[in-house]
This record gives structure tokens, C-alpha cells and sequence, in this order.
């Protein structure tokens, strides 16, 4: 056996799937799926990438990582894809962006491909822009909960915030202390129609989690939500 320390390029194992997704209005988006080998997963991910106009999209690192270590480390199924008209090195997705509003089907599809495979127990995960699909689009579905890492909430209204708050799943947002676009200050007084949103606020932390001490602590916060008994994550491995 051979200690690996969990660092930013290691890749632990996984059942990795390059996947397809069909949108009712006609696009294909390119993903993958990543699972835990030789077992069920007990929750599924659907990630949400930032802006892709400013260069987001499925491999932004947090979103990377965690498909790269969550299936075996937290038994967790990971799901990233392209929304329209996003490029990474899996491939380019049909169409457009859509500024977050036909982006709408993109979340539809990723949900019904949930659904079809019959992953459990699903958890949105969005980043930045991804935050505001989730806080637009979530409840249109069955989720179990969603998690926001820097929602800027530039597109998502006081209504969108609002109607979590009878929703009946958890909605958690970790909140930069140095965020380029909401601060935990005023980021305390949007979400404050949402009285039981989990609002973290991650001192010393930017918009775009840079660096292995926030990755961590990105993915233990998810962990700890959607799957507790398998945190905190190690931070070293055991391979063959």
C-alpha cells in the first residue's frame, strides 16, 4: 500500500461516464457521470458551473475535484455537465448562452437524466452563476437540498430567495469573506427571507476558492450535509 496525500491533480478512483443530455428544445449538452466502483451511491451531486462567459464551466476546479474525490471518498455520484453553448475538454454543448434564463432547460435535463438512472437522492450544487440556476430553477424539481458556493445573486430575485423558504429542503450557501460580488454581511440581509438557509460565511476565502486549504473546505462542507457519516474527509489515500 502506497500513502497518496490529496492534493489538487490526484484523481482517486471512480466509474467515470462520458454522458449526453437531451433538452426539450433540441440541444445536446456533453457531461460526465462519476460513481463510486463496486457500490451503490448513497446521493447524487448535480453541479452547476459558473458563468461561462467569464470562463466557467464543468472542469472549474471546485466541480473538478469534487467528481475526482467524492465517489470514493463519500460514496457520492457526481453529475457535470456543459450548459449551452459551453466548452471544456469533454466537448463543446449545442447552442447559446442563455443569461441564465434558457438555462433553465439545461437544469430540466440534467434532472431528467437524475431521474432516468435513478440516482438518489439528488443535492444541487451550483457555483456563482450555477448558484442562481439552482435558486431559479431547484424547486421546479426533487431535490433533496442545495448548496451555494459565492452566489453573487445577480440574477436570482428577492422572490426566487423567497420561495425557499417554505420549501422544505435545505438550502446552504458557503459566502466568501472576500467575495468579489456578496459579501456575509450583505449576503446576511438577502437571504434573511430564507429563515432557515444555512449561511456559512468562509473567512479568508474569494470568490473563486483557490487554493487546497478551501478546496477542502468547500468539499467538507457538502460532505457534511449530504452525506455526514463520511465526514471530514481525509486528506490522505491508500492506494494499491
Amino acid at each position: 500500500m502506497t500513502t497518496i496525500e490529496i492534493r489538487s491533480t490526484v484523481v482517486l478512483p471512480a466509474v467515470r461516464e462520458e454522458i449526453e443530455l437531451h433538452t426539450s428544445d433540441g440541444l445536446t449538452l456533453v457531461g460526465e457521470l462519476a460513481l463510486p466502483v463496486g457500490r451503490p451511491p448513497v446521493a447524487t451531486l448535480v453541479t452547476l458551473h459558473p458563468l461561462p462567459t467569464a470562463g466557467g464551466f464543468m472542469d472549474s476546479h471546485i466541480l473538478r475535484k469534487a467528481a475526482w474525490r467524492l465517489p470514493e471518498l463519500a460514496d457520492l455520484a457526481v453529475l457535470r455537465f456543459n450548459t449551452r453553448g459551453t466548452s471544456s475538454p469533454r466537448g463543446t454543448s449545442d447552442g447559446a448562452f442563455g443569461e441564465g434564463v434558457d438555462e433553465r432547460l439545461d437544469v430540466d435535463a440534467a434532472m431528467r437524466f437524475v431521474g432516468e438512472r435513478g440516482l438518489p437522492h439528488p443535492w444541487l450544487v451550483g457555483w456563482s452563476f450555477g448558484t442562481e440556476l439552482a435558486l431559479k430553477y431547484g424547486l421546479s424539481h426533487e431535490i433533496d437540498g442545495a448548496i451555494l458556493l459565492s452566489p453573487p445573486l445577480h440574477r436570482a430575485t428577492d422572490a426566487d430567495l423567497a420561495a425557499w423558504a417554505h420549501a422544505g429542503v435545505p438550502l446552504v450557501a458557503l459566502v466568501p469573506e472576500l467575495d468579489d460580488f456578496l459579501r456575509p454581511a450583505e449576503a446576511r440581509e438577502r437571504f434573511a427571507v430564507v429563515p432557515g438557509a444555512d449561511l456559512v460565511a468562509v473567512d479568508g476565502a474569494k470568490h473563486l476558492w483557490v487554493g487546497e486549504t478551501q478546496t477542502r473546505r468547500v468539499l467538507n462542507e457538502i460532505v457534511e450535509r449530504v452525506n455526514p457519516s463520511r465526514a471530514p474527509l481525509p486528506e490522505t489515500y491508500e492506494a494499491d
